[in-house]
């Protein structure tokens, strides 16, 4: 798991409670209309294309977040290379808590694991030259604490997380305080 459950809570559930808004304003009416009531319903995971999995555990929480008895089993972890058409999870709840939830936890584990697929193929390309392989700060609002993690599984080091992690001089900040000499 990437975080502990406190950790989570505070940081990242936020963020998916908020995605999970964003796509369900009011209700999913298009599940509402076809399921009236709970049913019971069970979905594998299976992988689309070749990578590095990274995301799991937040595409757990997705449907958990909405309903706390929904099981997950996963059968690969994060880090692994996984296969098209390899099974990755099951998950077992109500159904319309999983067709309300699906997108969402989809979208990250997706963004994740593109950014942890991409990332492994530069770092093994950089094996045995000594160099290591930094992130930036330059994240996508909001997804700053999956896409870091999805840099670290894919096999990068993670650089500055926030303004707060060190100094950084650049040349807007040279050219916003006049010349170099007043900055250092």
């Amino acid at each position: 798991m990437m975080y502990d459950e406190v950790t989570m809570k505070l940081n990242a559930d936020p963020l998916i409670l908020s995605a999970l808004r964003e796509d369900i304003t009011s209700e999913d009416v298009t599940t509402n209309a076809v399921m009236r009531s709970a049913c019971p319903g069970e979905v594998d995971l299976i992988c689309k294309e070749d990578g590095i999995i990274c995301g799991l555990f937040v595409f757990a929480r997705v449907f958990r977040l909405l309903d706390e008895k929904t099981e997950i089993t996963c059968s690969v972890k994060d880090g692994d290379a996984v296969k098209a058409g390899e099974r990755m999870a099951k998950v077992k709840g109500d159904i319309r808590v999983l067709l309300s939830g699906e997108r969402t936890a989809l979208n990250y584990l997706q963004r994740m694991s593109g950014i942890a697929t991409y990332t492994h193929s530069i770092a093994k390309l950089l094996e045995g030259t000594g160099i290591k392989l930094l992130d930036t700060r330059k994240t996508s609002p909001n997804n700053r604490i999956f896409e870091k993690y999805a840099v670290r599984i894919g096999g990068g080091h993670n650089h500055r997380y926030n303004l707060t992690d060190g100094v950084l001089l650049k040349d807007n900040h040279i050219g916003a305080a006049g010349d170099r000499k007043s900055v250092v």
